[in-house]
């Protein structure tokens, strides 16, 4: 590892710790030369995951998107930000170990309507809303009968 200081390829590693629930290893590391000390990262380069669009277009999948839209969903909610986060990082390491390359964007909605559902009826039906595309208020008052059903 070059040495950010000064440019030396002469490293010893003096500490190593597991991060991020094992994805990510961290390593403080000292150089031989001048003797600064500096942190890096060591992860798995995953390939990109691509997301198909409903009119078929295709883009690289972005988590912030997707935080974003749960982020909305759950505004003015009794729900924190580790809640949402762990539901994004849930939905993430689902859509890896299940899809390779590409994944429909029906399936990401999918995903995130299960967790709402059970988390916050109200961030479900806001969310729902959106991604069902309601054309009014039929349709809305509709999915709200359908979750006082399920009680």
């Amino acid at each position: 590892m070059r040495c950010p200081k000064c440019s030396n390829l002469d490293d010893k590693v003096v500490d190593s710790r597991s991060v991020r629930n094992g994805d990510v290893i961290r390593r403080r590391r000292i150089c031989q030369k001048c003797g600064y000390r500096f942190t890096t990262y060591e992860e798995v380069v995953k390939a990109t995951l691509r997301v198909i669009k409903r009119d078929a277009r295709h883009e690289d999948f972005d988590k912030r998107k997707l935080l974003g839209g749960i982020e909305r969903a759950c505004e003015k909610r009794p729900i924190s930000a580790q809640q949402i986060e762990a539901i994004v990082d849930s939905i993430i390491g689902e859509l890896e170990s299940e899809y390779e390359r590409e994944v429909s964007s029906v399936v990401i909605g999918k995903k995130v309507m299960d967790r709402l559902e059970k988390l916050d009826e109200v961030a479900f039906v806001r969310f729902a809303s959106v991604y069902r595309r309601f054309r009014d208020v039929n349709q809305f008052l509709s999915e709200v009968e359908g979750l006082i059903g399920r009680q």
